[in-house]
């Protein structure tokens, strides 16, 4: 991790405070309501979005900065536009980084594999700081009938520089907002989504 810059270093950061600090759900008292001019706009015939309406809710954008959306927790999260068709730029990232790196273990789509969980499924019930610290440090789920091993990334700038863009990818499906289909458009890429990529490859 020595070799992560700092604009790495904020999901990193998160998990390992996940590994000295007891995980616990942390709702801001008299958090900012979602603002209705970031409203979702879904895709209503998109049959492989499987809305989930309660994550869909805890996901809600009550800010943005630059170009980068934010639920009433402080964590990253997806804006669609559009009836569906268009999506913020860290969730089309996010679809790019899984399909390049995290697909061959836990499938197309993150519907997950024979021997790895459906990521769609994980997202959930997982924290964001959960996710980061399986992410960095890996897990291990031993059980009678199987063993299934996620690796440690924490050292692979290839997903550690994308981590939140993998975050609001999969938090995107695990609500319903993205079904199994490529996005069709985008948001821009930020200047500061380009900035963060260079000084975290090294550039």
């Amino acid at each position: 991790m020595r070799h992560l810059s700092t604009s790495a270093l904020r999901p990193v950061l998160a998990g390992l405070a996940l590994a000295t600090v007891a995980t616990v759900a942390v709702y801001a008292e008299g958090a900012k309501p979602a603002d209705p001019a970031l409203a979702n706009s879904l895709n209503p015939n998109d049959k492989s979005a499987e809305v989930d309406q309660k994550v869909l809710d805890k996901a809600q954008a009550v800010k943005v900065e630059d170009g980068k959306y934010f639920d009433a927790e402080g964590h990253p999260t997806f804006h669609v536009t559009d009836t569906g068709k268009k999506f913020d730029w860290y969730a089309y990232s996010g679809y790019r980084r899984y399909h390049a790196e995290c697909h061959v273990c836990h499938g197309p789509d993150g519907m997950g594999s024979t021997y790895a969980p459906a990521l769609k499924d994980s997202l959930k019930r997982l924290s964001y700081e959960e996710f980061i610290g399986i992410l960095v440090g890996g897990k291990q789920d031993i059980s009678a009938s199987q063993q299934q091993v996620m690796p440690a990334f924490g050292d692979n700038k290839n997903v550690m520089c994308y981590a939140d863009d993998l975050y609001v990818y999969l938090r995107a499906r695990a609500s319903g907002a993205m079904g199994r289909v490529r996005p069709s458009d985008k948001e821009d890429k930020p200047e500061a989504a380009k900035k963060a990529e260079k000084e975290c490859l090294g550039g």
